[in-house]
């Protein structure tokens, strides 16, 4: 039923033209200050693993409530779902509690301790019971069979159901460590059902230094490479594309047309003030959802 709703919305707004825009920054400013104090972390780049898979909002050793979003992210591969067979590209899979597969030949099993992803999703909305419990994410191909890709393993703490649990507020007279615990809930707190398309590591107004990397996220959608035609008329696949444009002219200075399936990327521009719009398109160019829109203030440029 979610899932139906984002899309008649989604429907309704393309109808109509609209460009979502992302969230802002939070107006509390103990909250706007412990956010904006992450933002180098969330956006430095990293060229020292070219092919990586990693959790794009979760951290070793954070405690959440329950459910809560886990982001996924590949590098240096694209996503196509389960059964297109594709070169250079994969899907998720999250191991709950469970090790890295012996066989890496072997298809990767389907039960409770091996979450499968094969629609080409880039996140979920994960409920796990309250307690400690490691997280891993296991890059694998069309037949469910692992690449050698692969995140590190983290632990979550899951204090509880989000309506027992009370959500956490910064206190000013201990603000780093009660910035901290509002910070993990901020970044797994399910998102609203109808944004489709998001920026996973930047808000709307938000400063950085470039370069810097961009994660992207479609929900209710499946990522697959633009070579890969739908398999069905009901498949809702589609490739990113990303603009980044003069804040004053809407000049584009920089675009990514994600065609393998890539679902972040590394934008390299000069100090000043832009719009990045975030679209989501079939290999015929049709656009998928409303086009996701943000500003963004490049502070400086530093050398690599």
């Amino acid at each position: 039923m979610q899932r139906l709703l984002l899309r008649l919305l989604a429907t309704l707004a393309l109808s109509l033209g609209a460009t979502v825009h992302a969230a802002a920054l939070p107006d509390d400013p103990l909250e706007q200050r412990c956010w904006l104090q992450h933002s180098r972390e969330r956006t430095t780049i990293n060229l020292r693993e070219p092919t990586a898979v990693e959790f794009s909002n979760l951290r070793d050793g954070w405690r959440v409530r329950t459910p809560f979003v886990v982001d996924f992210a590949v590098r240096g591969m694209g996503v196509a779902p389960a059964g297109v067979k594709a070169a250079g590209t994969g899907h998720h899979h999250i191991l709950v509690n469970r090790s890295l597969p012996v066989n890496i030949t072997s298809p990767i099993p389907f039960d409770d301790s091996h979450r499968h992803f094969g629609k080409g999703q880039t996140s979920t909305l994960l409920e796990l019971a309250p307690g400690r419990h490691r997280l891993r994410l296991l890059f694998a191909d069309h037949e469910h069979r692992p690449h050698f890709v692969f995140s590190r393993e983290i632990t979550v703490q899951v204090l509880g159901p989000r309506s027992n649990v009370p959500r956490p507020r910064i206190d000013p007279a201990n603000f780093d460590a009660t910035c901290q615990a509002w910070y993990e809930e901020e970044t797994s707190a399910p998102v609203p059902p109808q944004q489709a398309l998001r920026f996973l590591n930047v808000r709307d107004g938000e400063a950085v230094v470039s370069p810097f990397n961009l994660r992207l996220a479609a929900e209710g959608f499946g990522i697959c490479a633009a070579s890969v035609p739908a398999q069905k008329e009901t498949d809702k696949t589609g490739h990113f594309v990303v603009d980044v444009l003069d804040a004053l002219t809407r000049r584009p200075v920089q675009s990514f047309d994600l065609v393998n399936g890539a679902t972040q990327l590394n934008a390299f521009v000069a100090p000043g003030d832009y719009r990045v719009r975030l679209r989501l398109v079939d290999p015929r160019r049709t656009e998928l959802a409303p086009a996701h829109e943000i500003a963004l203030r490049v502070l400086r440029q530093e050398a690599l």
